[in-house]
């Protein structure tokens, strides 16, 4: 036995002995229900946020786009920091960071200098959100059962957060304040990061490297210009000017971005990464998922307050049946997974979403809560829980060691890019429907214009999962997908 082989299997045994891989499991945990929910959480506080600082119609979106912006727009150079400046420092410099721009967001005075906290929000969260996930890859690399469970937990996180979010914003906005729904992050984020300061082993890859700041550049600034391009389609129009050159420099910077990172001997985004079929597949399900699951919160949240007539915290509640049936399906899909691989649970899972977002376009002004909106989103949580572990792991199987922080980066940035992409797109769809319906039946039918604007979104966000669900059936192999007992380098594996 050579000693490779032999380094590799203390290595699994050490894994497999430590006693702390579930407490770094928790803490993860937490660090990333943050994380999602504080992409959500603002969504049901915004009519009161709004009053408070007078802010406009038009700018009100940027309370939620200057976070999930910031944060999708960097999460992959946060990727690339956390495997060089080591993943536990950089983890807890992203909680101390998220906490403090917290505290701002939560005491600002005008809305600049709230869409600026929720801007540095982002920023700090794209640096510990990768840590945290290559921290969990790293932790649970040895054992497939394990990483099974691990995964679940993390998977049911990411997906019902939004909806924890929600109840949650509605809960400290009811009973507190909308500043609470920021504030409520101060103790949380210290908190974890003592935690974390306890139970995580540091790692970081050895040598240097140079950070590639033309490729965040690039991305980010592509990335913002196409959301603002899909916003002004909303009120100019799709054929105007300010449309069509919005999304035409956003076209023009994400191919020269892809061009950088073919070229440069240091990316941001090693092209090696995404395209490997199975993680490639994974992440552009992933992408479609969060374009059309994101859009469905923020509709679902205006239908229930302004159609509805629900109080901030009886829309919260109204929620809770997705979170819980996402955790109670991603906790039997960990046990499914390692036995029949992951095609099957991405494929039908995001099929049965798409089979519940296409349900909830039969909302009307009148109609049950029970029937057309309690009844999807039992359906939404059932297959989505049932897809997201398969999604998560697939995502990070046999990842290079140096490349894990960019793999990472890449759920969550494929995640919060779509949420961003698809909620200016639907939210433009639905305001040209409804303003379509109002013209056509006049201004006494404006509520039934806004619910029909409502299930055209969430009929075009049905369709986005659908197409999440055919890449997931033609593109993800069950092959190539094992986790293997240890992961090395492919220069030191051993020879079969």
């Amino acid at each position: 036995m050579t000693q490779s082989e032999l380094d590799a299997q203390q290595q699994v045994s050490a894994e497999a002995l430590d006693p702390r891989r579930w407490a770094i499991l928790t803490v993860v945990v937490i660090a990333q229900l943050m994380v999602v929910l504080d992409a959500s959480i603002v969504t049901i506080a915004l009519p009161s946020a709004q009053r408070a600082l007078h802010i406009s119609v038009a700018n009100r979106q940027w309370v939620i786009t200057a976070y999930t912006l910031a944060f999708g727009g960097l999460l992959l150079l946060g990727g690339r920091i956390a495997d060089y400046g080591g993943r536990k420092r950089m983890f807890a410099v992203g909680l101390i960071g998220f906490a403090s721009a917290s505290a701002l967001g939560g005491l600002a005075a005008n809305q600049a200098m709230l869409f600026g906290a929720r801007a540095l929000q982002g920023a700090f969260a794209a640096l510990m959100a990768p840590a945290a996930l290559s921290i969990l890859t790293n932790t649970f690399r040895s054992n497939p059962a394990e990483r099974a469970k691990a995964f679940a937990a993390y998977g049911a996180v990411s997906g019902a957060g939004g909806a924890i979010g929600v109840l949650a914003g509605g809960l400290l906005t009811e009973y507190a304040s909308w500043r609470w729904c920021l504030l409520v992050n101060v103790p949380l984020a210290l908190g974890t990061a003592l935690a974390a300061g306890r139970v995580i082993p540091e790692s970081r890859e050895s040598g240097t490297t140079r950070y590639d700041v033309p490729g965040a550049l690039l991305s980010t600034l592509g990335l913002v210009s196409l959301v603002y391009g899909f916003t002004k389609a909303s009120t100019d129009g799709w054929a105007s000017a300010p449309t069509l050159t919005f999304l035409s420099i956003a076209v023009v910077l994400l191919a020269a971005f892809v061009v950088v990172e073919s070229r440069t001997s240091h990316p941001l985004l090693p092209l090696r990464v995404v395209a490997e079929r199975n993680r490639g597949g994974s992440y552009l399900a992933t992408f479609l998922l969060g374009a059309g699951l994101f859009a469905m919160f923020v509709f679902l949240s205006y239908y229930m307050q302004t159609v509805l007539h629900y109080s901030a915290l009886k829309a919260g509640i109204a929620f809770l049946p997705f979170a819980v049936g996402l955790i109670v399906a991603a906790t039997a899909s960990s046990s499914v997974v390692p036995r029949i691989g992951p095609r099957i649970p991405m494929a039908s899972g995001l099929m049965v979403g798409a089979l519940g977002l296409g349900w909830l376009t039969q909302i009307g002004v009148h109609t049950s809560f029970w029937l057309y909106v309690f009844g999807p989103q039992i359906l939404m949580s059932v297959g989505l829980g049932f897809a997201f572990p398969a999604l998560s792991s697939t995502a990070l199987t046999n990842v290079r060691p140096a490349d894990s922080g960019v793999a990472s980066a890449m759920v969550n940035t494929t995640q919060q890019v779509g949420g961003s992409l698809g909620t200016a797109l639907l939210n433009t769809v639905a305001a040209t429907a409804t303003a379509s319906y109002i013209r056509t039946n006049g201004p006494a039918s404006a509520s039934a214009g806004f619910v029909h604007g409502y299930s055209v979104a969430f009929a075009v966000g049905a369709g986005l999962l659908a197409a999440a669900a055919l890449v997931s059936a033609v593109l993800v192999t069950d092959r190539g997908t094992t986790v293997p007992a240890v992961q090395l380098e492919p220069s030191l594996a051993p020879s079969t």
